[in-house]
């Protein structure tokens, strides 16, 4: 593999659907970016006055993301990371954030769609020292993601696991809880899972995403507390554990933003 990202990887303008919303680009919609269509923007619109405080849960998702890595690989040094599911860049990214604590980081980006696939030279522009990758694979092949990975991490060595907003993707619990198994199966203890989700504690949000699902997007489920606490099975949990996101390890800027509870929740753990 190499690390220069000046070679296109073009991809099939006929694989990218814009015919129904998808949430890798409302999301990124939410999160201010612009790689989306005007059938991302409706549907985003037409969910923000069902239940205006999603992109409060986009934006402290991000933020709990930023500050995860930001443990890894400044407090635990971890200096490669695997990030299934990836989705749209925005800023902020995994290699941005794991390269400003550690510029030799490894960083291995996992997805299985067209957009994001378009869009991998922007996701692999790393630090001189570092290195980036791009796999395009789907979360419920783990095997083939650890084999990929294998090519450009020493999985001999702790990998930092990244799952975020991909796992209500899956149709069962049961199903999302062996695919997070499975991945740690293939990583070497010390390697840590930062894993957020979004939680069913609010009517309002629950109305809002089945709205959505019956959309004829793909749909995205959300599961209860002790469902996403059960991701991290065999795992030991960092402290505060598996909490709201706004509340895992607060900083100063996202103290700022005032929010202590919202419809996501995520944790750190530790393969032992």
């Amino acid at each position: 593999m190499t690390d220069d990202a000046s070679t296109p990887r073009p991809v099939p303008v006929s694989k990218i659907d814009t015919s129904v919303p998808h949430s890798a680009r409302i999301w990124n919609y939410w999160l201010g970016g612009s790689d989306n269509y005007e059938v991302d923007r409706i549907a985003g619109d037409q969910y923000r006055e069902a239940f205006p405080g999603i992109v409060d849960v986009a934006r402290a998702s991000r933020q709990f993301l930023v500050r995860s890595i930001r443990y890894m690989a400044r407090d635990v040094g971890v200096w490669q990371f695997l990030d299934v599911g990836t989705g749209l860049p925005t800023v902020d990214n995994t290699h941005q954030v794991a390269q400003r604590v550690n510029p030799e980081a490894r960083i291995v980006y996992v997805d299985n769609d067209p957009l994001v696939l378009m869009h991998a030279n922007a996701l692999l522009t790393s630090s001189a020292e570092g290195h980036t990758e791009y796999v395009e694979a789907d979360l419920r092949d783990p095997e083939r993601i650890i084999a990929a990975a294998g090519q450009d991490l020493d999985l001999d060595q702790p990998v930092g696991l990244i799952l975020s907003g991909i796992l209500g993707h899956v149709e069962t619990h049961e199903e999302a809880r062996s695919l997070v198994r499975r991945l740690m199966d293939g990583l070497a203890p010390g390697s840590h899972a930062s894993i957020n989700e979004g939680t069913d504690i609010d009517p309002t949000y629950c109305e809002a995403q089945a709205a959505y699902n019956a959309s004829g997007a793909v749909p995205y489920r959300l599961r209860t507390m002790d469902e996403i606490t059960g991701y991290f099975d065999g795992l030991e949990l960092v402290d505060p554990g598996v909490v709201s996101v706004p509340r895992w390890r607060p900083d100063f800027a996202s103290a700022g933003q005032g929010l202590s509870e919202v419809g996501q929740a995520g944790g750190v753990a530790r393969k032992p």
